[in-house]
């Protein structure tokens, strides 16, 4: 419990303390949970107040990238490598990539409490935060088989329907054979299973009940 609220003061520490005089955290438009959350947060904040919010996004985008090489993941990934060692490898690196210096601030709070491997969950994280700060309304539509021009045009004209003024559809499609026919969909927080899978589930449910 006392390493966790350590673990917390710290990031509300970097995200309160990158603009002087020390200001107040920018809460996000949506809350996020979790470790990643708190970090996603914190640098919300911090960005909110640099007026560097797109500039971070890339920025975070790119760290999340270079990560993924094969001999810099290893050092990152490595629990036998020094928290110090992977610190100064990684900031190394991001110094010739011209990371901005907040963000090599950032990375190096993640270092230094041990959250690394974590970044991509924080970018994650933080993604989902800028969406809804452009007011973006991510919405999952998961089918048996693609949607053709026509059906996906008549999906996302549906959709549009559920937002507010000045929200915009960030939709993303999938595949999945095994719900059969028909449709789930997720946006905001809203849920509709609409697939044949279930239907007949629902449907066996009944006449097993009946009998």
């Amino acid at each position: 419990m006392a390493t966790t609220a350590r673990l917390g003061l710290k990031v509300r520490y970097f995200s309160t303390t990158v603009v002087k005089p020390v200001s107040k955290l920018v809460t996000p438009p949506i809350q996020v949970y979790g470790v990643e959350g708190r970090y996603a947060t914190a640098l919300y904040s911090a960005a909110s107040k640099q007026k560097k919010l797109d500039q971070v996004e890339q920025e975070l985008n790119k760290i999340v990238s270079l990560m993924k090489d094969p001999k810099f993941f290893g050092v990152v990934n490595n629990p036998h490598i020094k928290r110090n060692i992977k610190q100064k490898t990684v900031s190394d690196v991001l110094s010739k990539q011209k990371i901005s210096p907040m963000m090599l601030n950032f990375v190096n709070l993640l270092a230094e409490n041990g959250r690394l491997r974590q970044t991509s969950d924080v970018a994650s994280a933080f993604g989902k935060i800028m969406s809804a700060h452009r007011g973006e309304v991510l919405c999952s539509v998961t089918t048996a088989q693609p949607l053709d021009e026509v059906n996906l045009s008549e999906l996302k004209s549906a959709l549009n329907g559920f937002l507010k003024k000045n929200e915009t559809l960030k939709l993303e499609t999938r595949t999945d054979p095994s719900i059969l026919g028909g449709m789930i969909v997720s946006i905001g927080d809203k849920y509709a299973d609409m697939s044949t899978k279930t239907k007949i589930q629902k449907l066996s449910k009944l006449i097993n009940e009946a009998v």
